[in-house]
């Protein structure tokens, strides 16, 4: 009994010790996925946030398949994700937007140093749209198909090695 007591402190400690190691070396998943996903778009009916290009509506989400991409001004990794962003508008993807607890004029600033490539941009200033998509942050894409279903969402920026991957999903959401 005595042998027990004596070598207790040092199992314990190499059971703990264990359970830390365990989680360093494999750190849980803390990303936070939409439950939207395989679900009709929300609800959306946004004002435009700038003149001369439209708001977002979900009624704008049937016929093809496009990218909804949740952004703001003030967002850098929005900046990373701009240049391919404008890769894939010119490849034809249709893009939309909602921009984050913004102003228009930082938003045409944004535009006007990093590209345009939406299609309309939709004003969301207190993120009650965000919240409905489930979205979590910015930037966050969603693909929408053709009969306006949520079928992806891409959280973080866009880089230049999803893009193959994008183009692919848009393809078979047709």
């Amino acid at each position: 009994m005595r042998r027990v007591a004596v070598w207790a402190p040092l199992v314990l400690f190499a059971l703990v010790f264990a359970l830390v190691a365990g989680g360093l070396i494999k750190p849980a998943d803390r990303t936070i996925h939409s439950a939207m996903v395989g679900k009709p778009l929300p609800s959306l009916a946004l004002k435009p946030l700038l003149p001369g290009k439209p708001g977002v509506s979900s009624a704008d989400f049937a016929g093809k398949p496009r990218l909804l991409n949740v952004f703001g001004s003030w967002c850098i990794p929005c900046i990373a994700e701009a240049p391919q962003l404008m890769k894939l508008k010119q490849a034809g993807v249709e893009i939309d937007a909602i921009a984050i607890r913004d102003t228009p004029e930082a938003v045409q600033a944004f535009l006007a140093r990093n590209g345009d490539p939406y299609a309309r941009i939709g004003d969301d200033p207190t993120g009650k749209a965000q919240i409905a998509l489930g979205s979590s942050g910015v930037p966050e894409t969603f693909l929408i198909d053709g009969k306006g279903k949520i079928v992806e969402q891409h959280i973080g920026d866009i880089r230049a090695d999803d893009i193959p991957g994008i183009m692919r999903k848009l393809e078979a959401a047709k």
